[in-house]
Formats: C-alpha cells, structure tokens, sequence
C-alpha cells in the first residue's frame, strides 16, 4: 500500500525509533517478568488488557465493532497470534536468553516466503531467495547444534523448537489474514485480535494450572513493570506508531523493523540482561539477519508487499 500522504520528517523518524527500540526491546522486558509470572498468565493479561484499551478508544472515536463473522475471524487469528507465536515466545523465553528470541524470531520473514512460494504461489523461487532461505536454515543450526566448536552452549532445543513453531504460526496469520473478514481499522482490527487472544491465553493459563499456587504478592517489582511496558509502551504506543507508518511510508520501510528489532534484542541482552555473546550467538544470528535483509529487500510483488504490512503486534 502506497503512503498517504507526506508526513513531517521529525514525525517519521520518531515512529521509526520507537517501532525499532520498544519492540526490540520487548523481548527482554518478557525474559524479566516471566522470571516471576507464569508465561501463558503474563502473555493473557498484557493482551487482556492492551485489547480492552484498544477496542475500547476505537469503539470511543466512533469505529463499529467487529461483526459476528469478523469475531470467528479474530479467534482463529488468536489462536495462531497468540496461542501458538506469543504463547510460545513467553514460553520458550523461560529458557532462551532474550537477544536470541529477539533473532530466532526473525525467522518469520524466512516462513513468509516460504509460504508464498510453495502455499500461495505467489513467488517464485530464484536463486537469491533460495540461498537467502539456506541461509536462515543454517542460521538455526548454528544456534541449535551441539557439534559445532563455537563457543557457548546450544540455546536449549525445547526453547528453541517453541520459538521456530512461533515464528511459522505468525508467518502462517500473516498469510491467511488477507483473505478473512476483519474490521477494515488496522486498529480496531488489532483490538479485537488482542482482545480474543488475551482470553484463549488466559484459557489456557488455567487449563495449564498456572493460576494454582500463584501469588502476585510474590512478584517482583522489576517484573511488574515489565508487564506495564509490555502493555503500554510495546502494545498500545508502538503497534499505534507502526500503524501510522505503514500509512505514511512503503512497506519495504516499514517492513524494515524485522532485521532491525534483533539487533536491538541482541544489545539490549548483552548490556541490560548480562547475555553472552559467544561465537555462536554472533554467527548464528549473523546467519539469520542475513537471510531476513535479503528477502525483505527483494523486489517485492503485491501480496508480498500486503504480508509486509500486517500487524506483528
């Protein structure tokens, strides 16, 4: 989708550096809470109550509510939003240090094309995107394999098997999400979603017996406000900032927070959360954001472009 109309350069910049920093550093303020909260119980309350927030301004300025048909639409996107990606991020963050989420979730570019090459048909594979897409692969290796004398353990294979189901659950919404029936305010649109996957979050938090035993008086400080970030600042102000990009910028730009977002995610560990930074760590994830700059800036076709501009939340 084509911008517009032309935005102040100060207005562009600002949207630009809080898309880059705050959802970059997201991954480390959900490592910090689920230290205390259990995953799927932290994951079901920052939708719970960044959806409530959303839907409720919008309902507030005047959008309608999603119809009936745009509600069933909205639960499948739940489950694969947030069920199968922020659930298992929340998950796998238990055991995965926050600078290699931040990278191993990258991956969803990788799936994206995949999805539109073998499922929607709507790419061809040439010979960049297939080495970009070798690339990816042997990013994940790195990572992964124990066998390679880097330095550093493998990140641990649950962890990163949840991250990598993640990463195709929202390649797989991002694919499908163009054809459902969904409230045409990207806002709106992302209220409801958040609203619908705060509550299966919470469903499953209970079914999963998190709530058994849990004592928010014995949360830390630290990890409350990790929630209240992850609420404010990484729900509600930077999908706001995101969605006003995509209106003012072309998706190849603001398509452009996913190789950055890792890098940010990979700082933020090593100098806030004490993350190593082995050899491992650094070609693994060299690896991956090599493969997600190479597919991003391809020349793009329509439907990559529409992928391109659909909420990552």
């Amino acid at each position: 989708m084509p911008p517009e109309t032309p935005a102040p350069t100060w207005k562009t910049l600002l949207a630009f550096a809080i898309v880059y920093l705050v959802w970059g550093s997201a991954y480390f303020a959900i490592r910090v809470g689920v230290h205390d909260f259990p995953p799927f119980l932290m994951a079901a309350i920052r939708f719970l109550i960044a959806g409530i927030a959303v839907y409720g301004w919008r309902i507030a300025r005047g959008d309608r509510s999603p119809t009936p048909r745009q509600w069933l639409s909205t639960l499948l996107l739940g489950f694969l939003i947030f069920i199968l990606n922020f659930g298992m991020v929340f998950w796998a963050s238990q055991r995965v240090p926050s600078g290699v989420t931040g990278v191993m979730m990258a991956l969803m570019t990788v799936f994206v094309a995949l999805t539109e090459i073998f499922v929607l048909r709507t790419q061809r594979l040439s010979l960049r995107l297939a080495l970009a897409l070798l690339a990816g692969i042997a990013g994940v290796a790195v990572l992964m394999s124990p066998s390679l004398h880097l330095g550093g353990a493998p990140i641990d294979r649950a962890g990163a098997l949840a991250l990598i189901s993640a990463s195709l659950g929202m390649a797989i919404a991002s694919a499908i999400m163009r054809r459902l029936p969904l409230p045409e305010s990207k806002l709106m649109s992302s209220g409801a979603q958040m609203l619908t996957g705060g509550l299966m979050l919470a469903l499953l938090s209970a079914l999963m017996g998190e709530l058994h035993g849990f004592d928010p008086r014995a949360v830390s400080f630290k990890a409350w406000m990790a929630l209240a970030y992850l609420v404010v600042a990484a729900s509600i102000v930077t999908f706001t900032a995101y969605v006003w990009l995509i209106h003012h910028q072309s998706p190849t730009k603001a398509g452009t927070y996913a190789y950055v977002n890792p890098v940010v995610a990979v700082l933020i560990g090593y100098f806030l959360g004490g993350e190593t930074l082995e050899r491992r760590t650094i070609a693994g994830s060299l690896l991956i954001l090599l493969s997600v700059v190479a597919i991003t800036t391809m020349r793009m076709n329509q439907p990559t472009a529409e992928l391109l501009e659909e909420e990552p939340i």
